[in-house]
Formats: C-alpha cells, sequence, structure tokens
C-alpha cells in the first residue's frame, strides 16, 4: 500500500514521502495512529496544501524536545526499593517507575520515552539508561537503584 508519511516514522521515511508499506502495517498502525494517509491524488493535494503547517508543528515539537532533553542531559535518578542481602531487588525498576522518577524531577516524559533493551533492573546498582524524547533526541540519564532502609 502506497502511503504518504504525516511526520518522521523511523526506519520509514521523512515527513511528505510517499512510502510503500505492508497493508496490515498501514490499516492497523500508521493509518488510526495519525502518522499518516493513502496516497490517493485527493490526499496528496491535501498534503500540499497543508505541508508548512505539518512542518511547523514538527519543528516545534522538535524544539520541545531538544528544551526537555537539555534538562535531563547527565541527571542522576535515585530509586529505592526493597532488596535482599545479595543485593537482588523484590520486584524490579521497569520503564514505567523511571518516568515517574523523572517526572517528580520535573521534567515530562512518557514512559514509551524510557527504553530498556534488556528488560527491567532487577538488581542494586548504577545503570545507564536512555530517553528517547523524540526521533532526533535522545539523552542518557544516570540510574541509581539503592536498597530501601
Amino acid at each position: 500500500m502506497q502511503i504518504i508519511l504525516l511526520e518522521k516514522v523511523a526506519n520509514l521515511g521523512q515527513l511528505g514521502d510517499v512510502v510503500k508499506v505492508k497493508d496490515g502495517y498501514a490499516r492497523n498502525f500508521l493509518i488510526p495512529s495519525g502518522k499518516a494517509k493513502r496516497a490517493t491524488e485527493a490526499n496528496l493535494q491535501a498534503f500540499e496544501a497543508r505541508r508548512a503547517e505539518l512542518e511547523a508543528k514538527q519543528a516545534e515539537i522538535l524544539v520541545d524536545a531538544q528544551a526537555r532533553g537539555e534538562k535531563l542531559n547527565g541527571v542522576t535518578i535515585t530509586i529505592a526499593q526493597k532488596a535482599g542481602v545479595d543485593g537482588r531487588l523484590f520486584g524490579s525498576i521497569t520503564n514505567a517507575d523511571i518516568a515517574e522518577a523523572i517526572i517528580a524531577s520535573g521534567v515530562q516524559v512518557q514512559k514509551s520515552d524510557v527504553r530498556l533493551p534488556n528488560g527491567p533492573f532487577k538488581a542494586i546498582g548504577e545503570y545507564n539508561v536512555e530517553v528517547a524524547l523524540h526521533h532526533d533526541v535522545v539523552v542518557e540519564i544516570q540510574l541509581v537503584v539503592n536498597a530501601e532502609a
């Protein structure tokens, strides 16, 4: 299926690109989430009429993400959780827990912005965590997991 991208999509293309994707990906994800439209003549003309508006909106989102990224860059987040004597946690530290701690420090993030490629943390220690605020803005924060007293 041919679609027009209404915003930058990772591993697919930039705003305004006409790309061919599998039907299910377009119907079930890209079109319902507002990231794309079918590439018909009418939609192409409508897109060209709105191109400047969409580009300005994307630029505004990028500037906001960069501002939040500057606030987060180099920040150390500390989370205390119950742990056993061997340093293993009772439970785990997930991206939702990290997002809550970041929000408490004064920067708005979604839990989906916190990237944990190796899964949740299950032991006491210091970890580097990537926070992807935008496709082009990825910052690294330091996470310290302590045993709760």
